[in-house]
């Protein structure tokens, strides 16, 4: 295939670009945040890219040629950096640079992220129709892990916050899952940090804490909040309400965010062909809910949800926290479980020795309880006298003689 995209080279003419930069597959797959097969795929034409990527790889193959000087005997060309002036004997070693979680000239796009340095930020929705920046290929490095998260918050927090209203038509739980998500990536933020796609790996938590079936049991959450004062809007949010959760969240990656169908596959954890119709059937009832999509051819559908998409405005701000506030938050809850932690291990451990201390050091069988035994007759005092008995008893009583002549027989 030789036909070019809109905003990038033909297929050909994007591998031979790479080629003559010296650049691998995984080097172009890891500065533009996607696998080297989905590059692979790109440069064959067998996939196009869309949306966010679609933008990052146009910058990308923009920049190749800037990137690309005279070889030097240290490195390829395209990749090879001027010898640093060697750093007196008693300088500080550097800090470790920690990679920044953002796509290379990764702007506002399909998936909402805003422009890095100043770039106008698209009003709340998951696309963007202004124009591209200014090339600016590679990734770029921050020193401070604190900065580096707040750049990847900024950046992707606002367009993560109206997505996840798009899934849950409730202000309060999209900020919440927005807050978790974030709050999350801070405590991992190692792995966030050197994620192909950072932005994703937070989407992900997002959408899952969104969607989430136990919220319906939760009273804040029961009640849905005021809809969009447009008509047209609340009939869209209510026609996407009313698709069933994998649906919703597929077609929102696919249509909203601008990820191809491999992608949202696997982000959502389904094969291809499961998500493909997902797509098709939330397609088919957002038409039959949706008046402006049913006139609209099926291979126009997708393009036409997402002008819709990126049209609807929420009927109030949907504005995260700062970052600093996510980072403080997430570290305060540390502390408070750490410190729940060692209460409940020294409480255990003041009980394991008290246990020990009282326990008994030998084993007394306990009084095997009293048993009736029938057939005996209970004991009620002496028993009656006979006759016989008297008489003796009498004679007895009567008889003065003591001693030995007591026993004596008489004959009288």
């Amino acid at each position: 295939m030789t036909r070019s995209v809109e905003g990038l080279p033909a297929p050909n003419e994007r591998r031979r670009l790479r080629e003559a930069a010296e650049l691998t597959l995984d080097e172009v797959a890891t500065a533009v945040g996607v696998a080297a097969a989905t590059v692979r795929s790109w440069e064959s034409g067998r996939t196009t890219p869309r949306g966010r990527k679609r933008d990052a790889y146009a910058r990308f193959l923009a920049g190749l040629p800037e990137l690309a000087p005279e070889a030097d005997a240290t490195g390829p060309p395209g990749r090879a950096d001027p010898p640093a002036p060697p750093a007196p004997a008693d300088a500080p070693a550097p800090a470790d640079p920690v990679l920044v979680a953002v796509a290379p000239g990764a702007g506002v796009g399909a998936e909402g992220e805003a422009e890095a340095e100043g770039a106008p930020q698209a009003p709340g929705g998951p696309v963007d129709t202004a124009g591209p920046a200014a090339p600016r290929p590679g990734v770029r490095l921050v020193v401070d892990p604190a900065e580096a998260f707040d750049t990847l918050y900024d950046l992707a927090a606002p367009a993560l916050a109206r997505q996840a209203y798009l899934l849950t038509g409730r202000r309060a739980l999209a900020l919440e899952a927005v807050d978790r998500a974030f709050t999350r990536a801070w405590d991992q933020w190692p792995e966030v940090a050197t994620d192909p796609d950072p932005v994703g790996w937070v989407r992900t938590i997002v959408y899952e804490y969104a969607l989430s079936p136990w919220h319906r049991f939760r009273r804040a959450h029961r009640r849905p909040d005021r809809p969009p004062a447009d008509p047209a809007d609340r009939i869209l949010l209510d026609a996407l309400l009313a698709l069933p959760r994998f649906h919703r969240r597929a077609v929102l990656l696919y249509d909203g965010v601008g990820l191809d169908l491999p992608d949202t596959a696997a982000e959502t954890e389904a094969t291809t062909p499961a998500t493909g119709n997902r797509i098709l059937n939330a397609h088919a009832d957002l038409a039959a809910r949706v008046p402006e999509l049913a006139d609209v051819p099926v291979e126009k559908q997708s393009a036409a949800l997402r002008e819709r998409l990126a049209a609807l405005r929420p009927p109030f701000s949907l504005d995260p926290r700062p970052a600093a506030a996510v980072r403080g938050g997430g570290e305060r809850r540390t502390r408070q479980w750490t410190r729940a932690t060692l209460g409940l291990t020294a409480m255990i451990t003041a009980a394991t020795a008290y246990t020990a201390a009282t326990a008994p050091t030998h084993y007394d069988p306990p009084l095997a309880p009293g048993e009736s035994v029938s057939g005996v007759p209970p004991l009620s005092g002496p028993q009656q006298l006979t006759e016989r008995s008297r008489q003796l008893h009498d004679k007895l009583r009567a008889d003065p003689e003591a001693g030995p002549a007591r026993v004596a027989p008489r004959l009288d």
